[in-house]
């Protein structure tokens, strides 16, 4: 494993692959680290990008700070001076990039779902395992304050034994038909549609909040392509482009699922997830039933749970909470409850997370195997449409 240079407090020094919008992401939670988290005990040094368009070199260099970008990531992976790399390129690139640097003994930061498919997601769980270096996955929907706190209220019986639980991941990024055929359309590049973009999220969040309950057991689905071709992109295009009047190719991957779950507990569970909801943007949604009570929470309105607990089964009123300094990782951010977070702050949080797991040697928030648990999940629901039956995860 590379041997952490220390100075201070200790240095972690990083390098991003792929510096589109989720590699700017990461590099803005590592700059931020230590404004939120200053006792932290590894300082982040941006040491390297990797990425093929020179625009986006430049900009990492000009206005992020990195020492050096450059093209092969093969290089940046491999060099003595890294010691940790954030994994932000597309699907298709998850599983070299990463194998690759904990096969360095680099830690590894890779965004979800971590490859194109559970085969992908199980060769970069095994290349850490192997490594013995330390994972993060980007699910940072878990980090939300208001999350923890619906977590701790399952997990101290405050709803009684869960029933069921609802989740909705809705969108609009391509919902226009003129959207450019990036590589997220194409199953070679891809895998899954918006399985592996949005409904991940949802696998995990659900099992993350349910904790010792939360293990998906079957499930049953659909899914279904609505925009069946789109315009040709040319060049390095983001999800939100256009390409309005080019030549069509085919869309390769699913616009839409929904499906249903059991869980090892015996609740109940329901998915539904669209990336071309026309009127949706960021529409993410956790709904949790129990024996007493209920939980609800919006992304849109990331600081409020909405809580119906501790009162009679019949003409329960729900109240909203905000969330306040004391609960999840809000004090690091804000000094009371009102104030709400952004997405930014949950990828800082998740940045915190990793980097403290890298110092003290041992897993904290999301990982690798947790991208594992989403990736089972997801191939089993692949399954059931093809085979329209329910399926053992």
């Amino acid at each position: 494993m590379t041997t952490l240079r220390t100075g201070g407090a200790g240095t972690l020094r990083v390098a991003v692959v792929g510096f589109g919008w989720m590699g700017q992401v990461h590099t803005r939670a590592y700059s931020r680290l230590l404004h939120h988290y200053p006792g932290t005990a590894l300082r982040p040094q941006l040491v390297a990008v990797a990425d093929p368009a020179p625009a986006r070199r430049d900009l990492a260099t000009s206005s992020y700070g990195f020492a050096r970008a450059q093209a092969d990531w093969e290089q940046v992976v491999s060099s003595d001076d890294v010691d940790a790399v954030s994994v932000c390129g597309p699907n298709s690139v998850h599983r070299d990039v990463a194998v690759a640097a904990a096969e360095a003994g680099k830690h590894v930061w890779v965004e979800k779902p971590a490859g194109r498919h559970l085969a992908d997601t199980t060769e970069i769980a095994a290349a850490v395992r192997a490594a013995g270096v330390r994972s993060a996955v980007g699910f940072n929907y878990r980090n939300a304050p208001a999350v923890e706190l619906a977590r701790e209220l399952v997990a101290e019986g405050r709803i009684g034994g869960v029933e069921t639980a609802a989740v909705r991941l809705l969108s609009d990024y391509s919902a226009d038909p003129s959207g450019a055929l990036s590589w997220r359309f194409d199953p070679e590049l891809a895998g899954t549609g918006v399985l592996g973009d949005l409904a991940s999220h949802g696998f995990d969040l659900v099992s993350y909040v349910l904790g010792s309950d939360g293990r998906i057991a079957e499930v049953i689905g659909d899914s279904a392509t609505f925009i069946a071709s789109r315009p040709r992109a040319t060049g390095p295009v983001s999800h939100f482009s256009t390409a309005a009047g080019g030549p069509l190719g085919p869309v390769g991957n699913e616009d839409y699922i929904s499906a249903l779950m059991r869980f090892d507990s015996g609740a109940r569970g329901s998915i539904e997830s669209s990336r071309v909801a026309v009127g949706e943007q960021c529409t993410y949604a956790l709904e949790v039933r129990g024996e007493r009570g209920a939980l609800r929470w919006d992304f849109r309105r990331m600081g409020e749970l909405a809580v119906c607990v501790d009162q009679g089964y019949s003409d329960a009123a729900w109240q909203t909470r905000y969330v306040g300094a004391g609960v999840g990782e809000l004090a690091a951010f804000q000094p009371g409850a009102g104030v709400a977070l952004g997405y930014d702050d949950l990828k800082v949080i998740e940045a915190e997370r990793f980097v403290r797991s890298v110092a003290t040697g041992e897993p904290v928030g999301a990982t690798i195997e947790d991208a594992v648990t989403s990736a089972s999940v997801i191939e089993a629901l692949v399954r059931s449409v093809d085979e329209r039956r329910w399926v053992a995860v």
